[in-house]
Order: structure tokens, then sequence, then C-alpha cells
């Protein structure tokens, strides 16, 4: 079975897809995310994958009063991300209600604070971002490009207690041109296991019966569920399966 993670990104309180991380390439979707989380816990969903796209641009946590409003008024369980850089943002995103957080650019430009979260908080609730663009790091809401490899970097935090990542094929994400199956397996091979969360490019649920084929235990998936290229029914449907 294959954890499926749908994704609710907020501009200005609204639940919104961009392509490729563009900003200028913004489409809402839903004003009220609250409503759309409960849509999705009502189809058998249990965890929900958020990110505050104000608070990447901002470099900070911004919209912490919508996390606080889905952690509240559903059961389903939160990874939290977007512009958390500081220890107060860490504190603000567990205090609204975060089960978990995602940190990127953080994890390559404060390595030393990253690394205190790991031992403060454990494993299980920092999970390491690992956003790539031609199998390298990119950073600051994907602006930024670095020399970083992927498994390197990869193997770098798992030597210090990562057992979670987010892997974002940024030229695929928001594409629906399909996952980068090929790319997982890679990391899979070399670290069997590690929670792999992919996401960027699911374009249909053949995407997900790719995915799960590849071993991969986790998949985040937004623009596909929105444009209607997959529907509450087979989320529902796939849920009940594997109960």
């Amino acid at each position: 079975m294959i954890e499926l993670i749908p994704a609710i990104d907020i501009i200005n309180g609204q639940c919104v897809r961009l392509s490729q991380g563009d900003y200028n390439q913004k489409t809402v979707y839903c004003k009220e995310p609250l409503e759309m989380a409960k849509r999705f816990e009502a189809h058998g969903v249990k965890r929900l994958h958020l990110v505050d796209l104000d608070g990447a641009k901002a470099q900070h946590i911004v919209n912490y009063k919508v996390l606080e409003q889905i952690a509240t008024q559903t059961q389903l369980v939160i990874d939290f991300g977007g512009g958390l850089k500081s220890d107060d943002d860490l504190r603000i995103a567990f205090e609204s209600g975060a089960a978990m957080v995602t940190g990127g650019s953080i994890a390559v430009k404060d390595e030393e604070r990253f690394c205190d979260w790991i031992k403060k908080y454990g494993s299980q609730k920092i999970i390491l971002g690992a956003d790539v663009k031609d199998e390298k790091i990119s950073v600051s809401g994907w602006r930024e490009s670095t020399d970083i490899e992927l498994l390197p970097f990869l193997s770098h935090y798992k030597e210090k207690g990562i057992t979670q990542t987010i892997c974002t094929d940024i030229s695929r994400d928001g594409m629906l041109q399909g996952a980068a199956v090929e790319l997982y397996k890679k990391v899979l091979h070399h670290f069997p296991d590690l929670k792999l969360i992919a996401s960027g490019g699911v374009a249909s649920w053949k995407d997900i019966e790719a995915l799960e084929a590849a071993n991969v235990p986790a998949v985040i998936f937004g623009k596909a569920f929105y444009e209607g290229k997959i529907t509450l029914k087979e989320i529902e449907n796939y849920n009940l399966k594997h109960i």
C-alpha cells in the first residue's frame, strides 16, 4: 500500500496550486482550505500536506491560523512546511497543530539549526525536504539552485537521524506529466529503509499505481486532484480497500 497524502498549498488563506513553484502561475481552487481538508477526511484520508507558500516567500511562518483551523476541526495528521527558518517558527507550527514539519532550505543554509531540531523533536516530527532539479537540490522556494547532489544530501541527513523525506521533482511539479518514478527507484535502491514521500508530476491514478509498484511508501498529490484527474471516489475506494 502507498500512503495517499493530498496537498493544500496556501496563499492569502486560500487553497492554490503553482506550476513549477512559479508564483506568477497561480490558480485558486478553493477559498476555504478547511472545507477542502474536511472533504479529504470524509473520504478516508488520514494525512495532509499543508504548505505555507506565503511563508516560503516571506522566510517565516505566515498562515499558521489556517493550520490551527484544520488541526482543531479535523483529525488529520498534518505535515506543515513553507518558510520555517527559526526556532520560533517551529514552536508556532507545533503549537498550531502540526504533527510534523518539513525543512528544506534550512537543511542547506543552516545545518546546525536543522540538526538541533532533529535532536530536540525527533525524526518522527522532522521531515527532510529534498527539492530537486536534475538531481541537484534547490532552495528558497525553488528560486535558488545549488550544486548539492540528491543522494549525498540524503545520506548525510540519514546519518543525522532523518527517517522521512519529501522528494519533489521541480521540473514536474504542477505540470501533470507523470511522477519521477525512476528517480525514486534510485533513491530507494540506495536507501531502502527511508520513508520516501514522492511529490510532483502525479497526473492520474496510473501514476500512483506506478509509484506503488516501485514500492514508494507515500505520495503527495495536488493539481491532479484539483483538476479532476484523481477523484475523491478513487481515493475513498483505495483507502477502504486497505483498511
